[in-house]
């Protein structure tokens, strides 16, 4: 078992987490940014919840990840003892620490589902087929793939009415870049059935292409599809 080293008194009291800068706190931080933009004192920070009256959860968080050499494989081994040696954490503390490591270590312990690999616009076709082939109004998904192009997650990008939906460039981007995802596949209904793309459909996949071009994230398809079947730009060699 590591033994952490307890605290030692501190003379001058630090400015509270409330008093900082609405993007430095760690919370609003992890809202306008990301999870994936902080760092491992501020999202230790956000599970403590606050410091004391002399040090705020940011800097505790901070003294806690030093005495482990700032190594989250060390943190996962310390108890709730090991942890309420710090001056500021308790018991409560110290258990939703614990609890957050405990899910960290399952998740490394659970096998990924079996998730479908997109080798053609049909296999695109066939998992997004049953969201939009009999909707009376237009909605706009996305596939976010891997680099051996399985489908990492399926997201709604918007809803419209009959003839149309907005569809914002930056969400899609935002979006998959979140997910980190390494290429997109768009689709969209024709409630119409008609599988033929409009120019707002080619301009829309021209502007999208581009962008994922600038990005290296790669739009590798857009679909239209209809409950008689679909149209792919790609097939049709409409991506430039």
């Amino acid at each position: 078992m590591s033994v952490l080293v307890p605290q030692l008194p501190y003379a001058a009291p630090t400015l509270a987490i409330t008093a900082w800068a609405e993007e430095d706190r760690p919370r609003e931080k992890l809202i306008l940014k990301g999870r994936q933009n902080l760092s491992d004192a501020e999202l230790l920070a956000i599970l403590l919840g606050s410091g004391s009256r002399s040090e705020s959860a940011v800097a505790l968080a901070q003294r806690i990840l030093q005495t482990v050499s700032n190594d989250l494989q060390e943190l996962g081994k310390q108890n709730r003892a090991d942890l309420m040696a710090f001056h500021g954490v308790g018991e409560a503390k110290a258990v939703t620490i614990l609890a957050a490591l405990e899910l960290g270590r399952r998740r490394q312990l659970t096998p990924l589902r079996e998730r479908p690999q997109v080798r053609s616009s049909n296999d695109a076709y066939q998992n997004l087929s049953p969201i939009l082939a009999e909707l009376e109004h237009e909605e706009c998904w996305m596939l976010c793939l891997n680099r051996a192009n399985y489908i990492m997650q399926r997201v709604k990008i918007s809803s419209g009415g009959r003839s149309g939906t907005v569809v914002d460039a930056k969400l899609v981007f935002g979006r998959a870049l979140e997910l980190k995802a390494s290429s997109i596949i768009l689709a969209h209904n024709h409630p119409s059935t008609n599988l033929q793309p409009s120019q707002a459909d080619r301009d829309l996949t021209s502007k999208l292409t581009a962008a994922g071009k600038q990005l290296d994230l790669p739009l590798l398809d857009h679909l239209i599809i209809t409950e008689k079947g679909y149209y792919s730009f790609a097939d049709d060699g409409e991506l430039a």
